[in-house]
Formats: C-alpha cells, sequence, structure tokens
C-alpha cells in the first residue's frame, strides 16, 4: 500500500488516523508540526500528504507552498469546517484535494485511493489506445504515456489534479464539460462533490500553461457551462 505523511498537531487525531491508516495496510509517518513535516518529505519519502491547515508553527498553506516548489506529490487538506475560506485558500496553494475533520476511514481510504490514482492517471477520457502517444497543442506538448506536458520544450511541474484535468479535457478539445462530470471523472467524487476544486484547479493550471491567465486558450471558460480544452 501508499507511504503517507500525516502532519496533524493534534495528538488524538494523528493517533485516530494513523491507527486506520495502518489497519488498511498504509504505511503512515506522524509529525505534529510543519517543520517537522517537512524534513520528513526527505526521510519518509512519502506517496502522499494529509496536511492540517492549523499548524503551531507554520501554517498548512505554507507547508504545501513549499512542498509544491520541489515535489507534485498527492496532497490532501485536513480541515474542521468545508465552508471555510481556508479550503479555498488551501486548494490555491496547490492541495489536490481535502476532507473534513472527522472523517470515518472508508472516506479517508476513498479519497486516498482517488488522489493516489490521480498521480498516475490511464482511466480518463478516451481509450489511451485510440490517442496519439504524444500530441502538440500549439506551445505544448502531452505526453500521456510518460505522464509529461512540456510548453517550449520545458516540463511543466503539475500536481497530480492538474496533470489529470488537463489529460481529461486535452482528450477531446473542443468538448464542453460541466464542473459536475469533472469532478466524477477527475476527481472521482460523487454528485455532492465541492465544485472549488475544479475551479482552484483550473487557476493554477493556467498560470503554468497558458500565456495570459486573462485570456487563456488552452483551458477555457465557457460561461454557465464549465470548460474546454481549446480548439487552438
Amino acid at each position: 500500500m501508499s507511504r503517507v505523511l500525516l502532519i496533524e498537531d493534534d495528538r488524538a487525531v494523528r493517533d485516530a488516523v494513523t491507527l486506520t491508516l495502518r489497519r488498511r495496510g498504509h504505511e503512515v509517518e506522524g509529525a505534529a508540526t510543519g517543520e517537522a513535516g517537512l524534513a520528513a518529505m526527505d526521510t519518509f519519502r512519502p506517496d502522499l500528504v494529509l496536511l492540517d491547515l492549523m499548524l503551531p508553527d507554520i501554517s498548512g498553506f505554507e507547508v504545501c507552498r513549499r512542498i509544491r516548489t520541489t515535489q507534485q506529490i498527492p496532497i490532501i487538506m485536513l480541515t474542521a469546517r468545508g465552508d471555510d475560506i481556508d479550503v479555498v485558500l488551501g486548494l490555491e496553494a496547490g492541495a489536490d484535494d481535502y476532507i473534513v475533520k472527522p472523517a470515518r476511514g472508508e472516506v479517508l481510504e476513498a479519497r486516498i485511493r482517488a488522489v493516489l490514482r490521480r498521480a498516475a492517471p490511464g482511466d480518463g477520457g478516451p481509450d489511451p489506445a485510440s490517442l496519439q502517444p504524444v500530441e502538440i497543442h500549439g506551445d505544448l506538448t502531452v505526453d500521456r504515456k510518460g505522464l509529461l506536458v512540456a510548453k517550449h520544450g520545458q516540463d511543466l511541474p503539475l500536481a497530480p489534479s492538474e496533470l489529470k484535468l488537463l489529460l481529461y479535457l486535452s482528450a477531446t478539445p473542443g468538448r464542453v464539460f460541466s464542473r459536475q462530470q469533472l469532478l466524477e471523472h477527475v476527481w472521482e467524487h460523487s454528485y455532492h462533490g465541492d465544485a472549488r476544486l475544479v475551479d482552484a484547479c483550473v487557476m493554477r493550471l493556467r498560470t503554468k500553461v497558458e500565456d495570459s491567465t486573462r485570456s487563456p486558450k488552452y483551458i477555457q471558460t465557457v460561461r454557465g457551462f464549465g470548460y474546454r480544452f481549446g480548439p487552438l
């Protein structure tokens, strides 16, 4: 199973989540502070990070941003309230998903499995066998088999959700997808998924692939409907 780094200052929560995940076969390393969590990134080498936003030394937002400067592994936020502005700020900082505490074991497991699949996408959009392994879209080169995206020949550091969203949209240029469709296919969320996940991911993705985020040519908004890739 996966190696999970749990950065959570509340010992009761940390112990409960650790026990729950270990019972499901995950290897878990706990950290009580942001700095301890960042240090564990090198020593533990996790597959995924569960990150509390309210930490005693540095904020979860800062931890997320610092991880994203060097690594694009999945990050799931742990938050006390799902309607909090902290959720939006965390998603903008680079988190892939969030879970409202306290969370049942099956919810934790489902989100972990979903975000890890996003790190190696292969089940979204058309059958990969029907697509070109390497596609050219304007200045972008999309390598579906290698799971790489480059702009002007330079690889782009895309987080798992950003990569899967781009792969999914670019598989059918010009087709419009609603936020709900994207939540179901990219995030694997149910009907009650949070559309903020999509909007924040689009915002982050545009900063990496677009020349101008105000006039995007790749990830386009279709007002009242959703998003589409191109057409260029």
